[in-house]
């Protein structure tokens, strides 16, 4: 697994590629306290980026691929019966109770 990076290891390398830019000969502008990074009048960056500039692409159908999802798509539609009830009364269970609410037992009763 992958070390993840520090903060410390972020500092230092950034020190570095400074210190190298310095020493080629680059200049550090310093920028008065309050004064932004962009103009006023600029627009917004996010307006200047394009998304999507590759031409669309056009699709191709394949139509036993569709037809075959189509299918099984209709298939989970369809109702499936329901199992048929007899029409003879089962038995079923009954709790009987005392007078307390508290359960005595458990009987059978047709109906």
């Amino acid at each position: 697994m992958k070390k993840p990076v520090s903060k410390a290891e972020i500092r230092a390398e950034l020190e570095r590629e400074t210190e190298r830019f310095l020493q080629r000969g680059g200049q550090v502008e310093n920028v008065p306290q309050g004064r932004s990074g962009t103009e006023p009048g600029d627009p917004p960056l996010f307006l200047n980026r394009r998304l999507f500039i590759e031409p669309r692409s056009s699709r191709t159908l394949v139509p036993e691929v569709v037809a075959a999802i189509e299918a099984r798509r209709q298939q989970r539609l369809q109702r499936k019966p329901e199992p048929r009830r007899s029409r003879l009364p089962r038995p079923r269970r009954k709790i009987i109770y005392d007078d307390f609410g508290e359960p005595l037992r458990k009987i059978w009763v047709d109906e």
